[in-house]
């Protein structure tokens, strides 16, 4: 699967990084829902960080075959269509740096 962002997870939970695809270079801030109120909202906002405008959503899940929890995204521009990924570790062992694997529909 490829790799589409190259994150940085920030102290208060955030990440941020750049989405990067063949049309599209643009750097995002995937940061905490403060206003989330039930279980179907994300919990987490996509932001452009270029212009501030909501690009999408990430919700946390847990995997089936260990229980470790990741961050499960949702992305949708003009520019770009809908992405759907999943907030992973980065290669190497740096718990601050996360990618987006992409996740097209089946």
């Amino acid at each position: 699967m490829p790799t589409i962002a190259n994150l940085h997870v920030k102290s208060d939970g955030s990440f941020e990084g750049t989405l990067a695809t063949l049309n599209v270079t643009a750097p995002i801030a995937i940061v905490p829902n403060g206003r989330k109120t039930k279980d179907n909202e994300p919990d987490y906002r996509i932001l452009s960080r270029k212009n501030g405008f909501e690009l999408g959503a990430g919700w946390k899940r847990f995997s089936q075959n260990n229980g470790a929890e990741y961050v499960s995204v949702t992305m949708s521009a003009p520019e770009f269509g809908t992405i759907y990924g999943n907030v992973a570790n980065a290669p190497g062992d740096d718990p601050m740096k996360k990618v987006i694997i992409w996740n097209p529909p089946a």
